[in-house]
C-alpha cells in the first residue's frame, strides 16, 4: 500500500505561483495513476488534474487549464502540481491521490489512497 505526503502549501498573492508535491513511500508510484484534487471550505472536495502512470498523459478541469501543470518523476516517487496566476478562487486545501487500476478518472470515489493534504491560500 502506498502512503502520500503533501508539501508546498501556503499563503500567496493573486497572481503568484507555488508548486506542490507529493511523494509516495511503501509502493512504486509508478504503479499509479496521480490525481490532485481540493476542497474549499464548505465546498464539495472537487477534482484538479489527474496524470497517468508514465506522464504522458495529464488532464485538468476547465478553470485550471493553462495556469497548473501536473508532472511526475517516477524514479523520485514523486509528483507534482505546478500552480502559476493563482486566483483567490483557488484557495482550498489540496490533495494528491493514487489510483491503481487503469485510466484517469475524475472523481474522488475513483482513487484508492489519499495524502493529508496542504493548504493554499490565495490573497487578493
Amino acid at each position: 500500500q502506498v502512503q502520500l505526503v503533501e508539501s508546498g502549501g501556503g499563503l500567496v498573492q493573486a497572481g503568484g505561483s507555488l508548486r506542490l508535491s507529493c511523494v509516495a513511500s511503501g509502493r512504486a508510484l509508478s504503479a499509479y495513476a496521480m490525481g490532485w484534487f481540493r476542497q474549499a471550505p464548505g465546498k464539495e472536495r472537487e477534482f484538479v488534474g489527474a496524470i497517468n502512470r508514465s506522464g504522458s498523459s495529464a488532464y485538468y478541469r476547465d478553470s485550471v487549464k493553462g495556469r497548473f501543470t501536473i508532472s511526475r518523476d517516477n524514479a523520485n516517487n514523486t509528483a507534482r502540481l505546478q500552480m502559476n496566476s493563482l486566483k483567490p478562487e483557488d484557495t482550498a486545501v489540496y490533495y494528491c491521490a493514487a489510483r491503481l487500476a487503469g485510466g484517469v478518472p475524475n472523481t474522488v470515489a475513483a482513487y484508492d489512497h489519499w495524502g493529508q493534504g496542504t493548504q493554499v491560500t490565495v490573497s487578493s
